[in-house]
């Protein structure tokens, strides 16, 4: 970017041409009917918390009487960016503290007892803080489901390529219900997988029924945001333009993208064998497989998250989740006996 002599003027409103048209891609698949029939409004925002809050704002001022659904548990900066934009919310059941994994029937239930036109906020891939994501199948009935009561489905993807090392696979959730024809928001992040945490960049996307629709979300979304932050940062735009336009570069990411999700995957198998081999309970530790991308919940309560860090110096958010990115394949032992002495011996 020096060599070309880039500038620092100001971005239009909706961000970089390039890196919309890249996100765009990236997200749906280049050759998506959605995109050729021009059915995308795509805005470059200020990365996955600046996506979403243009698009909360979009809700509060468009679709006044909706509500918001949200997983308990979810990261914890979405309750702030709907609070915020006064945008109400309500949970919908998602884990289950029995089998360390997804309550699904209690999920279904509550999507579908919410009112009718509601906005669903889903993890696209590496649910963020437990790990555990729908199966290809339940995907499908959640589609159904959201269809049937003519819910807005409300996509956070802030870890494509990085759960499974697949670009394609971790968008898999997106494009089903693209597929189906449903109007979509999604909103992107490159902090994770282009380690482009302080560029803040990222987009929201809204796939609409028609391109004269598209049009008009994408003027009223830049309405919004012109009072809010005017417009947005062209270095990290230019960064992510760059990589995925130039084939050389786009096939070391993705190459990178692989070596991080499997040495996850083999920090998780790790974990997983230190735990079954060390207990001698017969406890099912299988959950650790099962969930994907950079956290795992561990299943340990808060006096026992405490345990870990006063006894085993080991330091964890209070709600059991760990981040497997700050593992490494020889401290795994070292976990596996905190985490079993704090599970069995702290009540």
């Amino acid at each position: 970017m020096l060599e070309k002599g880039e500038n620092k003027e100001y971005l239009p409103i909706e961000g970089f041409a390039a890196f919309n048209k890249a996100t765009a891609d990236l997200l749906l698949g280049a050759d998506n009917p959605v995109i050729k029939q021009g059915r995308v409004a795509t805005l470059q925002s200020l990365s996955g918390t600046g996506s979403l809050r243009l698009a909360a704002a979009f809700i509060q001022r468009y679709f006044p009487d909706a509500k918001v659904l949200i997983s308990s548990p979810t990261w914890g900066n979405h309750k702030n960016i709907f609070n915020d934009a006064r945008v109400p919310w309500s949970e919908y059941r998602y884990y289950d503290p029995k089998t360390v994994g997804l309550d699904f029937e209690g999920m279904i239930a509550d999507i579908q007892a919410a009112p009718e036109g509601s906005f669903v906020l889903l993890h696209g891939c590496a649910h963020n803080p437990t790990g555990i994501d729908p199966t290809p199948e339940q995907w499908e009935k959640l589609a159904d489901v959201i269809e049937e009561k003519k819910h807005m489905p409300f996509f956070d993807v802030a870890y494509q390529g990085f759960a499974s090392g697949s670009l394609d696979e971790d968008a898999s959730s997106v494009r089903l219900f693209v597929k189906r024809g449903l109007e979509v928001f999604v909103a992107q992040s490159y902090s994770k997988n282009l380690g482009l945490y302080a560029e803040r960049i990222g987009a929201i996307n809204v796939i609409c029924s028609a391109p004269e629709v598209a049009d008009r979300v994408k003027s009223q979304l830049k309405r919004l945001a012109r009072p809010m932050y005017s417009n947005p940062p062209i270095h990290g735009a230019k960064i992510v333009a760059n990589v995925v336009g130039d084939p050389t570069m786009f096939g070391e990411w993705k190459e990178e993208m692989e070596q991080m999700a499997g040495r996850i995957k083999n920090v998780r198998q790790k974990l997983y064998d230190s735990l079954t081999e060390k207990d001698q309970s017969g406890k099912d530790w299988s959950f650790i497989l099962s969930q994907i991308g950079m956290f795992s919940f561990t299943g340990l309560n808060r006096p026992q998250s405490d345990n870990m860090t006063d006894k085993w110096h080991i330091y964890m958010t209070k709600d059991g989740r760990i981040s497997l990115a700050g593992l490494n394949l020889a401290k795994c032992e070292y976990l596996a006996d905190a985490i079993i002495d704090s599970f069995h011996n702290v009540n």
